[in-house]
């Protein structure tokens, strides 16, 4: 399995999954992140991994991560598109030119590279499974996170496209749509929208959700990791939330 922004909650969370599944992990994230630490997490549950400094946004990172993966363990089976950015919180208008195109190039460039690079590595082995990260945020209006919404909803486009296209050779595509998860980008997000008491914004966005709490890391992996697995071989093109029933209402 490779998993992109795996040095993150919820790749972290993912690498560790899958590793107690059995699985040799391809962890791929920034130079300068964690990678040794989730490499190690890997070893210690007893599975293969390799870590992969790799910008998502450019195609020669992109096919490096293949390649390694290729070379290592013999190919790629199931693919977690998971890397993502929230860019700037605030008023669209003042949103910045530079970091809206980060935010584009990241979190829907980056999965379209993943999927174009992929695929052909999968289609070698037989198929497999792609989970693209998304969010809540592809599924409805997001005014204070701009880019971002904007680059989910692309997401949860090229994953229906993707599972039209592949499904018939083999390849399954969903995507996860979390919110909200203990993560670093939570906790950028509740300063963002509460400067000076962040905690009381966890405490409002925790209050608005059905369960009443946050989602943990481990909860997505444990998802991403069935959408990977045998036991999921009809599901393909879903759009699946993960948020304590938020989407319901």
């Amino acid at each position: 399995v490779v998993i992109t922004g795996a040095a993150g909650g919820i790749g972290r969370a993912a690498a560790e999954r899958f590793a107690r599944e059995g699985a040799s992990v391809v962890a791929v994230d920034l130079a300068g992140s964690a990678l040794d630490e989730v490499v190690a997490l890997v070893d210690g549950a007893g599975a293969r991994a390799v870590g992969v400094p790799a910008d998502v946004s450019k195609s020669s990172d992109v096919e490096r991560y293949v390649r390694i993966a290729k070379e290592r363990f013999g190919g790629i089976d199931a693919f977690f598109n998971n890397a993502g950015i929230e860019g700037w919180i605030g008023p669209t208008t003042q949103y910045p030119e530079e970091i809206f195109d980060k935010v584009i190039a990241v979190n829907l460039k980056g999965v379209f590279l993943g999927i174009k690079y992929v695929v052909p590595a999968m289609l070698e082995r037989g198929g497999g499974a792609i989970v693209n990260t998304a969010s809540v945020a592809g599924l409805s209006g997001t005014p204070s996170i701009f880019a971002y919404g904007a680059s989910k909803h692309a997401v949860v486009g090229m994953t229906k496209s993707a599972a039209l296209e592949f499904g018939p050779r083999g390849i399954r595509t969903n995507a996860v749509c979390p919110s909200p998860i203990e993560t670093r980008m939570m906790r950028a997000l509740e300063r963002g929208m509460n400067p000076d008491e962040p905690e009381q914004a966890h405490q409002q966005m925790a209050a608005g959700n059905p369960m009443g709490r946050y989602g943990e890391p481990a909860e997505v992996a444990a998802f991403v990791a069935f959408l990977c697995s045998s036991e999921a071989s009809y599901l393909n093109g879903g759009i699946f939330p993960i948020d304590g029933g938020r989407m319901a209402r």
